[in-house]
């Protein structure tokens, strides 16, 4: 069986619109040190079960799980890292996709990460040596489409490059809390 036909049988991830993504990489270009600002409020609503919102849409949900002492509602918020590495991802993977011509039948991606809870949040044990928030992450990702191996899995390293949440998370970022 070819390829061609393989591929047909399967069902083709809706790609993004190919032009939108030339204009968008077109504006990039033209512009390379444009920052912009992304903005969030979060609300404790009850416990540990906190909204957050942006932009003009619904209520971000983010929980604590019973053994650490929430309603388990909703992801906790080291969870939603990993989701939100996940997404960014499988952002990036499907926009190089389209501008590589490669037609998607398969995008899963499926993270873990190992992170020391005993500080609990400060409360716990407060060894100045600690490392805090995630030692190690790792995903594994499922491609599938009209690609060979080899392209599949440099689409998958270009991807990881260049995806903001996974340099966020790789390199150091100045971050300020204070008090308003």
């Amino acid at each position: 069986m070819s390829e061609a036909t393989v591929l047909s049988a399967q069902t083709v991830i809706e790609p993004i619109d190919a032009e939108g993504l030339a204009n968008l990489a077109a504006k990039g270009k033209a512009n390379p040190t444009s920052v912009v600002t992304l903005k969030a409020k979060t609300v404790c609503e009850s416990k540990f079960r906190n909204l957050t919102y942006v932009r003009n849409l619904e209520a971000h949900v983010i929980d604590e799980p019973p053994h650490l002492l929430g309603d388990d509602t909703a992801p906790n918020p080291s969870e939603a890292v990993l989701a939100t590495l996940g997404s960014c991802l499988s952002v990036g993977l499907h926009a190089n996709a389209v501008a590589l011509g490669i037609k998607l039948t398969k995008l899963e991606l499926e993270l873990e990460g190992d992170i020391n809870v005993t500080a609990v949040w400060g409360v716990g044990d407060l060894d100045p040596a600690k490392k805090l928030g995630f030692t190690d992450v790792r995903v594994k990702v499922h491609l599938e489409g009209d690609a060979t191996e080899e392209e599949l899995k440099n689409l998958v390293a270009h991807s990881n490059a260049w995806s903001p949440v996974a340099n966020t998370l790789r390199n150091p970022v100045n971050v300020t809390v204070d008090l308003a």
